[in-house]
């Protein structure tokens, strides 16, 4: 049991809420018997082919989808990725592959949820990331304790992205909007108007650490339901543009769909990428300010996967099967994050999150507000169960545990989502914590793909620049 070793700089609030809970890495009952179970060895990162790396700045970071596969060097089903990938560092066994690493390093993470700080150092921290560098600050009090002269902010930033709240855009939600009653702390808002604070403004303050770290290139994400909302996805896309004074091109959102990308679930994503134009060279400025833009200089990844393109040259999508073979029942698992889950009882099928998964193909959108009703992964006959085979075995109705959820979203099986704070089995996180930062993440193959894109791109708009 390894001690995280702590900085000296950091500020006394951070620390303290640090302290908390993670003082301690993963113990033996979270990762040692849980690779043992998966038999997956414990790996570090690889070189990065000795191309020098690209900061990354990551807000409303979670539990690290977006970090995780952009930085790249994690554990995936080798059926994630594409026909014949150069992607593959090495294989881990007949399922399982390790990805090489990309150039993107983070070097600054933040959310308020401590469950996601906890999460995210737990796994970042076993491959040399500083613990210390994930704020729990919200990302208000980051940019105004940066304009009131404090050092927040690294003096270099090649890339910021950024998952800012969905809740309030959500089809499964109440749809406020800009009109959100939450304060961007989490807690209601107490003023009767919402202001700029609301967590519906949120994407303004990502705008404004854009403003301040003059990135090359921001990716913001959000829910699909956004382009549905009104005029907000044109709003949105237009105050992007007026970061550093009208520098960037912001390019029309994109809905990406996780199905198309190796990922075995049913989840869209709305997608705005910002280049700044300064940065660029003519050839690039010119090709990204056109209407049409060359594919050559387009940088949104093309699918690798048919789910929904028609194109059967792809390979077939990813099933819930094929991530969780080999997985063991909850009573026989010593992983964690597979042993505990949500015992929520079946309650008929016109509530939410009453349905069985089907193996064969994606799972559900792994969803952060489920209360407890997050869908099953087998149901009794009586309730309308299919797989009679697994019944017969004498496997129980059960719901999907967080190890499931987090293989659906393409989560590294190696996370060690569900921990104890150590022997003492008083929990770090558990299995309700675990499955909101799985529901609230961008799933880590989507965002892989993006980063491949960018990495391939990055030359041709940045270098020879004139």
């Amino acid at each position: 049991m390894a001690k995280i070793i702590r900085n000296k700089t950091s500020k006394p609030k951070q620390l303290n809420k640090l302290k908390k809970t993670v003082d301690y890495l993963p113990v033996s009952e979270t990762i040692s018997d849980q690779l043992e179970e998966c038999q997956l060895p414990l790996f570090t990162y690889g070189e990065t082919n000795g191309k020098d790396e690209l900061s990354m700045l990551s807000l409303f970071s979670g539990c690290g989808g977006m970090d995780i596969g952009f930085e790249g060097g994690f554990i995936c089903n080798k059926k994630s990725l594409p026909k014949n990938s150069s992607k593959i560092d090495h294989k881990v066994n007949d399922d399982w592959v390790m990805l090489k690493r990309n150039r993107f390093k983070t070097v600054f993470a933040n959310d308020i949820l401590p469950e996601a700080m906890s999460t995210w150092t737990r796994y970042m921290s076993r491959f040399g990331t500083d613990p210390w560098i994930y704020h729990t600050d919200s990302i208000v009090e980051l940019v105004k304790r940066h304009y009131a002269g404090e050092k927040v902010f690294p003096d270099h930033v090649d890339i910021v992205t950024g998952g800012f709240p969905c809740q309030d855009f959500s089809v499964a939600g109440k749809r406020k909007g800009f009109e959100s009653d939450k304060s961007h702390d989490g807690t209601l808002r107490k003023e009767d108007v919402p202001t700029e604070e609301t967590r519906g403004k949120l994407y303004y303050w990502m705008k404004q650490v854009i403003d301040i770290t003059k990135p090359n290139i921001f990716i913001a994400e959000n829910v699909k339901g956004l382009v549905s909302l009104g005029d907000v996805r044109d709003i949105i896309q237009k105050d992007f543009s007026h970061a550093d004074g009208d520098g960037y091109i912001v390019l029309p959102p994109q809905v990406l769909h996780a199905g198309n990308y190796g990922v075995p679930e049913t989840r869209e994503r709305v997608i705005f990428i910002g280049i700044r134009r300064k940065a660029l060279n003519n050839k690039a400025l010119k090709a990204l300010d056109s209407g049409d833009i060359p594919d050559e200089f387009n940088p949104y990844p093309s699918p690798t996967h048919n789910y929904n393109v028609g194109d059967k040259s792809l390979n077939k999508p990813v099933t819930c099967r094929d991530v969780f073979n080999g997985l063991k029942e909850p009573d026989d698992a010593s992983d964690l994050s597979q042993r505990f889950y949500s015992k929520a009882k079946f309650l008929g099928k016109h509530c939410q999150g009453q349905i069985e998964i089907h193996l064969d193909g994606l799972g559900p959108t792994i969803r952060s507000e489920h209360h407890g009703n997050i869908e099953f992964r087998r149901l009794n006959l009586e309730h309308g169960g299919k797989y009679i085979d697994e019944l017969k075995q004498g496997k129980s109705e059960r719901r999907l545990t967080p190890r499931e959820c987090a293989l659906i979203q393409t989560f590294p099986p190696d996370y060690p989502f569900v921990a104890f704070k150590d022997y003492s089995k008083h929990f770090v996180v558990n299995q309700s914590g675990a499955y909101k930062v799985i529901g609230n993440a961008v799933p880590p193959m989507l965002a892989f793909n993006i980063a491949t894109r960018l990495e391939e791109l990055w030359p041709k708009y940045f270098e020879n620049h004139e």
